[in-house]
């Protein structure tokens, strides 16, 4: 069962080379910039809508320089907006970038803009919650992500990587998923998990090159 299982991952891995964090062009490091911008990512993608445009908003936002909690704040709601709608990102754009404006300002106010601050809260995870644009589905996909450089958070496996577990013939305990990854690959499994459950295809394709 284990030299299967192992075969499924290796299948999903070498369809699966980036974390949605990579394909924003975010480098995860436990420094204020790359936290800050996972945060913007999972906000966009914990919306209703396609994985790809809040990629690309994401990028979009940060080629336009809002790279930090201090110049998301200081863009102007058309600025924010604009390169939303760069992104793709226009069935929610207008409130999203109202979000963006005040979970910046609370980043601000509360942690000085380094979120490296809000790992020492308590309760990290309500902490997060308390951001404005971030629910349950945004802590997940924030911490999912920053699992491999917040390490008492790992391994993270939330209810989406669960199903693409469960789609895959996986086990759903995050600790038997982890054990079958080197620890830093962890990030990009889950991660994977998520593309399967999100994708039938993928799941489809992987499932069958394991078993060549």
């Amino acid at each position: 069962m284990g030299s299967k299982n192992e075969a499924v991952v290796r299948a999903l891995l070498e369809r699966q080379k980036k974390t949605y964090a990579a394909e924003a062009g975010i480098t995860v490091r436990n420094a204020p910039a790359a936290l800050y911008q996972m945060l913007v990512l999972s906000m966009l993608l914990s919306a209703r809508i396609k994985a790809d445009i809040a990629v690309a908003s994401a990028r979009a936002l940060f080629d336009a320089g809002m790279r930090d909690a201090r110049k998301m704040a200081d863009a102007t709601w058309q600025q924010r907006v604009d390169a939303l709608g760069k992104g793709g990102y226009r069935r929610y754009d207008e409130r999203t970038s109202t979000q963006l404006g005040r979970a910046a300002e609370l980043v601000l106010d509360r942690y000085a803009g380094d979120l490296r601050r809000l790992r020492e809260e308590a309760d990290p995870k309500k902490a997060l919650r308390d951001i404005p644009g971030i629910g349950p589905v945004g802590v997940d996909i924030f911490l999912r992500e920053v699992q491999a450089v917040w390490p008492e958070f790992a391994p993270y496996v939330d209810r989406k990587a669960m199903e693409g577990a469960e789609r895959l013939g996986l086990p759903t305990s995050a600790e038997k998923l982890a054990g079958l990854v080197k620890k830093s690959e962890v990030p990009r499994l889950t991660d994977g998990l998520v593309h399967a459950a999100i994708d039938k295809h993928l799941a489809q394709e992987v499932r069958e090159a394991a078993t060549v």
